[in-house]
């Protein structure tokens, strides 16, 4: 067989380690099969020349150049390898064939050869076809680019854009390269990249990504990586680069392949003289070498490289970046999932999800007060509370008291915000207790000597958390949740989400412990962001990175990254794997079967070398055709209706 499944020559064929430029799309572009071909054409002809009774030159003649341009495929490289004291089932087939040759019978080392090419040409355009979802990455990437100098529109390749160009994205057209929009509010078409069918809203400091289709508004866009660089082309280097890595059943179907091909060929050896002193050495001979071929583990070998360049490529279609056969085959065999909280089952994203006012004040009063004081402050809920009310007064003076909050002045009064317990909570106590039950952050606000209300912020759960947690329970996942939050906030949001299993206030160190605890009683995978969660991603059976579109961290770090920031993708990926790794299971045992079923039959003379061929490439095409089922992405079903946040929101809210 070919080079990709380690059949023939066990060598990595050019373009397994990256991405081929003329890859075949088509049957008729594939080598082995136009050699495969001519081989059937000529041998046709002989089989007719000697139904018409030709001289046997002639016969034989055309059954030799049938020999010869089927061994072409496989023969030469395995000569390679046995000059390097290499042997494989190239090997197997090669002495097959010159043995049949011995014996006289050259149409049937000529039918042993064109069946033997066949099976590598369909194997060769399976891997091929299973590459081109990788391929279509890269033709996301527009042939054109407009960018603006000197107030000009100037037209070139992508290739050409260098980082610190604007470039200009009209309606309806894909982004070149990756950048930040400068100009130019629209919606994003990124289900190309992620797997999302829903349009994503982005203006102006909002970072778009290669191959996303503009919508409505036109944008002005600062280049911040080349063609070479971008999103896209990291994404298909990564995959492609990885490929290499060998799951668990890569492994077992080495392991087996390996020892089989020499122990085989004992077997045809003491099957040839102990044959040949007790009988017939012509008929045992031949028998032996029947063997040989019935031996063939070219099926166990390409049964699951197939299937996981297949799943691979599907994985991208959903959403999924899978870090090759090591990575997809462990996805496959997760049981428990420990989901990070901050970025991962949040949106990192902190809102302002309740405001509690005391008598005489009202919602806005408060977050005036609020906002005009944290507009100079670099805290991590400013963001937050300024989003909750941009138009706010100036606050003069404003300091920071170092653990417990804000100070300064607004139209000549004093103001402050902080912590509970700095400032008196008073008649908001109630309220306060209640916005830290329900796992957000309270502040309260001072404003002229008197409370005047308190602010909750919360990191909220993603809108499909608790839809994923449900799903994931429902495929019979272990789920807990791991998070260096403090135990109310965690204990808090679990509940939201529908875990029960929660761990808080832990270090980057000791995520990883609760990851090794896990994967005593079950394969666990971690999912985070890649960054502060490193160290319990290395040490999962299988680390997922969140977002991964817009980090090198998690990409480097992780097995498994998830493109997007819908979390859905992750119940999908892992339904996806499973599936893969039951088609190599499937793959596996049916190739050991064969095995097993065929060397007898060959051995007592049952079944000659023609038959032999025939059974197992066809068997060959099977297990292939099987495999490339992986690269079928079958949707995910429908999940019951699950409590949202916006009715834990709403709770803060009444509180």
């Amino acid at each position: 067989m070919s080079a990709a499944c380690g059949c023939g020559d066990d060598e990595p064929r050019q373009g397994d380690g990256e991405l081929e430029e003329h890859a075949p799309e088509r049957l008729w572009e594939v080598s082995e099969l136009r050699f495969a071909a001519a081989a059937g054409l000529i041998l046709l002809a002989g089989f007719v020349a000697d139904r018409l009774d030709a001289t046997g030159t002639v016969v034989t003649g055309l059954n030799a150049v049938a020999l010869a341009l089927g061994a072409w495929t496989f023969v030469p490289n395995t000569l390679k390898r046995l000059v390097k004291g290499k042997i494989g089932v190239g090997t197997l087939m090669t002495i097959a064939a010159v043995g049949a040759v011995i014996l006289g019978e050259v149409a049937e080392a000529a039918a042993l050869a064109f069946l033997y090419s066949i099976s590598e040409g369909l194997e060769e355009y399976a891997v091929a076809r299973t590459r081109h979802g990788l391929r279509a990455l890269l033709s996301l990437v527009p042939a054109e680019a407009t960018i603006l100098r000197d107030g000009t529109q100037v037209t070139l390749a992508p290739a050409e854009l260098a980082i610190g160009d604007l470039l200009l994205v009209r309606p309806g057209e894909r982004v070149a390269t990756d950048g930040v929009i400068r100009d130019g509010r629209t919606a994003l078409d990124v289900s190309a990249l992620t797997g999302e069918s829903v349009p994503v809203e982005a203006g102006a400091g909002d970072t778009v990504y290669a191959g996303s289709i503009n919508g409505t508004g036109a944008l002005e866009v600062e280049v911040t990586a080349t063609a070479k660089d971008n999103s896209l082309a990291r994404i298909v280097h990564i995959v492609e680069a990885e490929q290499s890595r060998k799951g668990n059943a890569q492994r077992l179907a080495d392991r087996i392949a390996q020892p089989l091909v020499p122990g085989i060929m004992v077997l045809a050896a003491v099957i040839a003289i102990a044959g040949s002193l007790l009988g017939d050495p012509k008929t045992w001979i031949e028998r032996a070498l029947v063997v040989l071929v019935a031996a063939s583990p070219c099926a166990l070998a390409i049964a699951v490289p197939v299937t996981v360049v297949a799943a691979i490529g599907a994985a991208s279609r959903i959403g999924a970046l899978v870090k090759g056969g090591a990575a997809l085959e462990a996805l496959g065999r997760i049981r428990a999932v420990a989901l990070d909280k901050t970025g991962t089952l949040t949106r990192n994203q902190p809102a302002v999800v309740g405001v509690a006012t005391t008598a005489g004040h009202s919602r806005e009063d408060v977050l005036d007060v609020a906002a005009a004081l944290e507009s100079r402050s670099e805290h991590p809920l400013a963001r937050a509370i300024l989003a909750a009310a941009p138009d706010h007064r100036d606050a003069d003076g404003v300091q920071a008291v170092t653990g417990a909050g804000l100070t300064g002045t607004i139209e000549g009064r004093m103001a402050r915000l902080g912590r509970p317990g700095w400032i008196p909570a008073g008649d908001l106590a109630d309220s306060v207790a209640a916005m830290q039950e329900a796992g957000a952050t309270a502040v309260l606000v001072e404003y002229d000597g008197d409370v005047v209300g308190a602010v909750a912020v919360r990191d909220e759960l993603r809108t499909e958390a608790a839809e994923v947690v449900a799903r994931l329970r429902a495929d019979g996942l272990q789920v807990a949740m791991l998070t260096g939050d403090n135990q109310r906030t965690a204990a808090a949001l679990a509940a939201q989400a529908g875990i029960t299993d929660v761990h808080a206030e832990l270090l980057p160190e000791d995520k990883s412990t609760i990851i090794r605890h896990l994967r005593e009683s079950a394969p666990t995978a971690m999912v985070g962001d890649g960054v502060n969660d490193a160290p319990a991603l290395a040490t999962a059976d299988v680390g997922i990175a969140m977002g991964a579109m817009g980090s090198d961290v998690a990409i480097e770090t992780a097995d498994v990254a998830l493109m997007g920031e819908d979390l859905r993708h992750l119940p999908h990926a892992l339904a996806h794997a499973r599936r893969a790794r039951s088609i190599m299971l499937q793959n596996v045992g049916l190739s050991l079967a064969l095995i097993t079923i065929l060397i007898p039959l060959a051995a007592f003379g049952v079944l000659g070398l023609a038959a032999v061929v025939l059974v197992h490439e066809v068997a060959e095409i099977f297990v292939i055709g099987n495999g490339v089922r992986a690269g079928r992405v079958r949707p995910m079903p429908p999940t019951p209706a699950t409590r949202s946040t916006a009715a834990s929101a709403a709770e803060v809210r009444a509180s």
